[in-house]
Parts: C-alpha cells; structure tokens; sequence
C-alpha cells in the first residue's frame, strides 16, 4: 500500500489524493506537518530527486530559516535530519511504497503507481 505524506490545506497533496481516489488506489494518509517522512524514506528521496528538490522552496519556513543560502552547502545527512524534524520543509506530497518514492504530484509518476497498484 502506498503511504501518502500530504497535506490538507496543500491544492497540490488534493490533486494528487483525488487521482488516487479515482484510480482505485488504496493509499495511507498522514499529515505531513505533524509527522514528517523517515529518514528512509527521505533519504530514497534525495538520492532520487536531489537535495533541493525535497525542500519547500516556496514554504514560509524555507524563507525564514534562510535555508536557500544554506543548500548549496547542505550535506545529504543535515538535510534528511533538518527535513525529518520539520514537515512543513518539505515538497509534498511524498508518496511511498517499498523502494519506490515521489515527490510533489506528477500525473504521470502517480500513474505508474496505479499500474502497479490496481484495486
């Protein structure tokens, strides 16, 4: 089953549960801002997308704790740690399952979860 970190006040984490919900796909839904993703499932994340593209580049708290000037300089291991401890730092939603993650909702990675996913 895949494991949907979201947020319900995000128009993106909505898209991405309503495509789900119309594919039949069963899908574990938690609150991204209260229980941010593992370090494992960060971590596949990372080494999928990069460092940056995990981060909420257009979030409040990105802006506020100045992390764009941090980044370029960010090891992997600071960022899965500064990510797991705040949900609100990361591009959602994350949709998880085995060894397989996607950040942010493309319509087209969520259909490759749905090929392999049927209800």
């Amino acid at each position: 089953m895949i494991h949907l970190y979201q947020y319900n006040k995000c128009g993106t984490c909505r898209k991405a549960k309503k495509f789900l919900d119309e594919q039949g796909i069963k899908y574990k839904d938690t609150d991204i801002t209260l229980n941010p993703p593992p370090k494992k499932v960060l971590k596949l994340a990372i080494q999928e997308y990069g460092i940056k593209k995990v981060f909420n580049t257009s979030g409040v708290e990105y802006r506020e704790k100045k992390i764009k000037d941090k980044i370029k300089d960010m090891t992997e291991k600071e960022a899965i740690d500064l990510l797991s401890e705040n949900g609100r730092l990361v591009k959602r939603p994350i949709a998880y399952e085995g060894n397989k993650v996607t950040v942010g909702f493309n319509e087209e990675e969520f259909s490759n979860w749905a090929s392999h996913n049927p209800a």
